[in-house]
């Protein structure tokens, strides 16, 4: 099989090794040319057959669960974040903050926006989305409950890579049952801006151990490339998935922003996985091999 590197038109990572490295990564940890064969038009057309399909797979692919005002709004919201104006949730750059002395390089440092619930309330809007919700209740079979709020975000010319993982392989998210998380398209997100990438079926596999990396992550041997499926979404679009699926995002070569809204929910009765748990099933303490 053929690995294509998505066109790239610009990187402002720190040199040129950096450059060779995420070129790399990005032609031989990702296809390009396998797409989800499988879509729904919104959230109002979930039915069973749909859920099946999610249990099975590991993820469910929704053209539109925001509208324009909605995306616009919560775009707003997470620029004010990122600049100061709006207080309380927390912001992950990848450089100092102390050397961010512009908007525009504040947007451009910042990867992960967090903890927004309780703080910005036209985020908090989309946590509580009726059609959210609904879908979340059909899919866990129960009421749900928020456990993770965040808004991953890969700026124009070298937003980096997220490896292969599993989003349950963060103890945070390591609960006795299975977690589902959302993402949600703010920005086009394509082949080449470093759009959502999963693995069929991985979910069935149950818990993989992880490694301390590029990232927390699956091993890169580990990970069946050959099976690997693309998910570009246009803004308001989402993927739906198991915290068990494997997935991961490769850099953003591209003069684009790539902006996203990712919350995780969980059974109202499930309950978080004690320490020792958690590091059975998620690290090598059984195994000892390394990556």
């Amino acid at each position: 099989m053929e690995k294509k590197t998505p066109n790239r038109t610009l990187f402002s990572y720190d040199n040129t090794e950096e450059v060779q490295l995420a070129q790399t990564i990005a032609g031989t940890m990702y296809r390009y040319d396998n797409l989800p064969k499988d879509r729904i038009a919104s959230m109002e057309q979930l039915n069973e057959e749909h859920v099946r399909q999610f249990w099975e797979r590991g993820y469910l692919v929704v053209d539109r669960v925001l509208n324009e005002q909605e995306i616009r709004t919560s775009i707003d919201a997470l620029m004010d974040i990122i600049y100061d104006r709006s207080v309380g949730s927390r912001v992950q750059f990848v450089k100092p903050k102390s050397e961010l002395l512009t908007d525009e390089a504040k947007e451009l440092a910042a990867r992960k926006v967090y903890e927004y619930a309780d703080h910005e309330p036209r985020l908090r809007a989309i946590i509580d989305h009726r059609e959210i919700l609904r879908a979340m209740e059909k899919l866990l079979g129960e009421k749900p409950k928020m456990v993770q709020d965040q808004a991953i975000l890969k700026p124009p010319s070298g937003g980096a890579e997220k490896p292969w993982h599993q989003d349950m392989a963060y103890g945070n998210l390591a609960y006795d049952k299975s977690v589902i998380g959302i993402w949600i398209a703010l920005d086009p997100a394509e082949l080449d801006n470093g759009c959502m990438h999963v693995i069929p079926y991985s979910h069935r596999t149950g818990a993989t151990p992880h490694y301390a990396v590029r990232d927390w992550q699956i091993c890169d041997v580990s990970v069946q490339v050959d099976r690997d499926v693309a998910v570009p979404l246009q803004p308001g679009g989402a993927l739906l998935f198991s915290g068990l699926l494997h997935h991961g995002t490769p850099p953003n070569f591209s003069n684009k922003r790539r902006r996203s809204i990712q919350i995780h929910y969980a059974p109202e009765s499930a309950v978080k996985l004690k320490p020792q748990a958690y590091k059975q099933m998620f690290t090598n303490e059984l195994t000892h091999a390394e990556c």
